[in-house]
């Protein structure tokens, strides 16, 4: 029975190489979830391939002892002993045993590997959404700056205005003083100036109405 002492052995090596990846897989998992890993971005994606392909082809090279034992036991010209039939008998239920807990293992990579996915797809929207909502309001606050700057350039506009009609005033007036002078001496052009003063009048309400409107359209851009 060299050929059952062999496959024995194999078997037993096997079981035990495939029960220390099967835990290593299965902790894979557990890490992801625990530490909710972006899969892509740490590497956990392919640890988990590497580590499926390494358990899968382990459990593959056990049906195929298992089935040669099974030949072996089913050998009428030279029948196994029954303490042979026991262990191939229990070599198979390990198999069957650890085929079930990779198929559930498998099924728990699986579920941790999408949460992990979903929650990284849901911190990455998050993080876009931040960063657009940033850059909208700092867009905002550019456009503000611009309006109070434009509102800064109209105000010294009108200040320059009205400082230039308070000259333009004060000349009128000296040459008021002067012409009263000469309308002292030269009564015949009274009514000549008094034409000038209701146009000079008419001229202030124009001037005046024009500030006006002016003031209410910036404070109508301001607010």
């Amino acid at each position: 029975m060299s050929n059952y002492d062999s496959l024995h052995r194999q078997c037993r090596t096997l079981e035990s190489l495939f029960d220390t990846k099967l835990t290593a897989y299965a902790r894979l998992a557990s890490s992801i979830t625990r530490n909710n890993d972006d899969v892509e971005a740490s590497g956990s994606s392919e640890r988990w391939r590497d580590l499926e392909a390494e358990v899968d082809e382990l459990l593959e090279k056990l049906q195929e002892i298992n089935d040669e034992l099974s030949t072996v036991a089913n050998d009428t010209q030279n029948p196994p002993s029954p303490s042979m039939l026991r262990a191939i008998q229990r070599h198979r239920e390990v198999y069957l045993d650890y085929a079930r807990e990779l198929r559930r293992t498998k099924g728990n990579v699986k579920a941790a590997l999408e949460q992990a996915n979903l929650l990284s797809g849901v911190r990455n929207d998050i993080d876009a959404y931040k960063s657009s909502a940033a850059d909208s309001l700092l867009a905002e606050r550019g456009h503000i700056d611009n309006s109070h700057r434009m509102t800064d350039d109209m105000l010294a506009q009108a200040y320059e205005t009205r400082a230039e009609f308070a000259r333009q005033r004060s000349t009128i007036s000296g040459i008021n003083a002067r012409m009263q002078g000469v309308l002292s001496s030269m009564p015949g052009i009274n009514n000549l100036l008094s034409m000038i003063k209701t146009r000079r009048r008419r001229d202030a309400v124009i001037v005046g109405c024009l500030i006006g409107l002016c003031t209410v359209l910036l404070f109508m851009y301001m607010f």
